[in-house]
């Protein structure tokens, strides 16, 4: 018998799939970011679906969708909000911006000017934005669904590592296979504009006994020092000038105690936590100068901590 978190996923594979071809990994990881309450940055080539499958995430979810195109002329104010003068009432009242969305669909996020990628900090860490002294929460289910290109330099403004470590997971998006490929071809090669999004197939109540399920997965304490011994080798590695951080190691926990309740696990395992590291934690990480020098990756790091940190069993 399958459980409420091995529902949502089936329901968001079976929502998103009618839109989408071979991403049924890509989509366990957005079922996880759903029920963590985590933000998610796909990362891809331009021309690979990533505007797409986060339309599709949010039509299957339901509740209110709002996108931002990321430019460098984009001001906080044109995401937050602005007060403006009611000539009737004589007052200044306050119309919300596109953040004040269930789903936020931020695309090219690396296209937008320092202020304003700062201006989202606040609302991905703490759900509320501050306009004028005066606090405004967000949507309780605020989840922010970020892309950009890595190759495309031009005219872009990495993200600092602040805003970088608030995203739960980034998730690369690849070629697809030739079969998925000739699947796309076939779906969308009739000259049809457009696609045509699935219908809501999530409740909140959905959601909601996903959440229980996966709090029900047991994490023994070997596992969370185990995180911890992780994280620290990160901060002591010689190849990198920054680790993991606390909010990561948090992050790592929790989508790997989500993953376990997937697979239908009843405890996590430090396998459950090695098979999420690639989400998790090199977003997070930063090379150190010798390190780029070299042509080493964050990847490459992780692969020799992860050697070098004796798992529990």
């Amino acid at each position: 018998m399958s459980t409420p978190l091995q529902e949502l996923d089936a329901r968001l594979q079976s929502a998103v799939g009618a839109t989408m071809h071979g991403l049924q990994p890509v989509v366990r990881a957005l079922t996880i970011a759903v029920v963590a309450r985590g933000h998610v940055l796909l990362q891809g080539v331009p021309g690979l679906g990533k505007t797409l499958l986060s339309k599709s995430l949010a039509s299957a979810l339901g509740g209110r969708f709002k996108r931002i195109q990321g430019t460098p002329d984009l001001m906080p104010t044109d995401i937050i909000g602005v007060h403006i003068w009611d000539a009737g009432s004589r007052t200044f009242t306050f119309r919300q911006g596109p953040l004040f969305a269930d789903l936020l669909l931020f695309d090219e996020v690396n296209r937008t000017g320092p202020k304003t990628q700062s201006a989202l900090l606040e609302a991905m860490e703490e759900r509320q934005v501050t306009v004028d002294n005066e606090v405004y929460p967000l949507p309780a289910g605020f989840l922010v669904v970020a892309t950009q290109n890595p190759r495309e330099f031009e005219g872009t403004y990495p993200l600092p590592e602040s805003q970088l470590d608030r995203f739960m997971m980034r998730i690369g998006l690849g070629y697809p296979a030739a079969e998925d490929e000739v699947a796309v071809l076939e779906h969308y090669g009739r000259g049809a504009v457009g696609a045509t999004m699935p219908d809501a197939a999530i409740a909140a109540g959905d959601i909601a006994a996903a959440r229980v399920a996966a709090d029900a997965v047991h994490v023994a304490p070997e596992l969370g020092r185990y995180v911890v011994e992780l994280a620290r080798a990160t901060r002591e590695h010689p190849q990198l000038s920054l680790g993991l951080s606390t909010r990561g190691a948090l992050a790592l926990l929790r989508v790997a105690r989500i993953s376990a309740g997937l697979n239908g696990a009843t405890f996590v395992t430090a396998d459950d936590v090695q098979s999420v590291l690639g989400l998790v934690v090199p977003h997070r990480l930063m090379l150190a100068p010798d390190a780029v020098m070299e042509g080493v990756s964050e990847r490459d790091v992780l692969a020799a901590v992860v050697e070098r940190v004796a798992a529990p069993r």
